[in-house]
């Protein structure tokens, strides 16, 4: 269906005046640098995928509390940063857990975008399996017909590594002192650096506080042991990873707690634009005025 926008005569009858032009001249120029300003990096890049070998049948029970819990996972994106689902059904068969997280500095606009652009993967990846995850850079979703929530999962499921050779002495005890610190900080969400060595890691939120550390422990050792000497690492369990980067190719922030405050890169630009876009149009107001003074007393 098209749409089709009409604009009263009288919108366009003082184009020739100075001041109107003046006024859309600098509007497209405020717009064009809007949309020449660089994106924010994603946060829906793909890390990993699995799926179950067992398939569900289509048309089946089991289909309709699969699509009520992945609608469920992304209605609850849009609020929270974490939760974790389970649809019963009338027979054992039926019942599907499922759970989803967020990285920890995502803002809640984008750690919806991220788990409705994960859960919308889910399908094409694992077409009619009884179980199946996708990692994105910025959030992780799961299902499975089989009980996982709260259960350590430490088998893993992605690594690489970076280029080897590129880190000296001094950058190789510095990016082993920022594991080590990894390690001991407490929370399921951790950031750490010096100098140009940052690291992040972070568990799944149905793990205990126990569970949490004994699977990032094993994580930080399977990354050092690993990568070696890489300049940057990623280590991806079940249930949590742990990652470094240096020079600045990966930015680790500390979680956002107040979401109600949060704000995506592109909604602060947008604001930028539309407060200077105000401002353009005062001053136009009130060059008209003064032009307008100006001709009364010529007259």
């Amino acid at each position: 269906m098209q749409t089709h926008l009409h604009f009263p005569h009288s919108h366009f009858q003082n184009m020739e005046n100075p001041a109107s032009q003046l006024l859309i001249t600098l509007s497209l120029h405020i717009i064009t640098v809007f949309f020449l300003i660089p994106a924010a990096s994603a946060s829906d890049s793909f890390i990993y995928g699995g799926c179950s070998q067992i398939k569900y049948a289509a048309g089946s029970q089991f289909e309709a509390n699969l699509n009520s819990l992945l609608t469920s996972l992304v209605n609850s994106a849009t609020y929270s940063a974490y939760n974790k689902f389970k649809i019963m059904g009338l027979a054992p068969q039926d019942v599907v857990y499922g759970l989803y997280q967020c990285r920890a500095d995502l803002a809640m606009p984008d750690c919806a975008t991220c788990v409705a652009e994960a859960v919308s993967r889910l399908g094409p990846l694992c077409p009619q399996a009884c179980g199946a995850a996708v990692q994105l850079d910025g959030c992780f979703a799961k299902y499975d017909n089989v009980s996982f929530i709260g259960a350590e999962d430490k088998a893993v499921v992605a690594k690489k590594c970076g280029p080897s050779g590129g880190f000296d002495a001094d950058q190789m005890a510095l990016r082993d002192a920022v594991l080590a610190g990894l390690s001991r900080a407490g929370g399921p969400y951790r950031v750490g650096g010096s100098a140009d060595v940052q690291g992040v890691a972070q568990c799944v939120g149905d793990l205990s506080n126990g569970q949490c550390q004994d699977c990032l422990t094993d994580a930080l050792r399977q990354l050092k042991a690993e990568c070696g000497g890489a300049v940057f690492g990623d280590m991806f369990l079940g249930k949590c990873y742990a990652r470094y980067s240096t020079s600045g190719a990966h930015a680790y922030t500390q979680p956002n707690h107040d979401h109600s405050t949060a704000h995506s890169d592109s909604e602060k630009t947008f604001a930028i634009v539309l407060g200077l876009l105000a401002s353009v149009a005062l001053l136009i107001i009130f060059l008209t005025f003064l032009r307008r003074i100006s001709n009364r007393n010529g007259k």
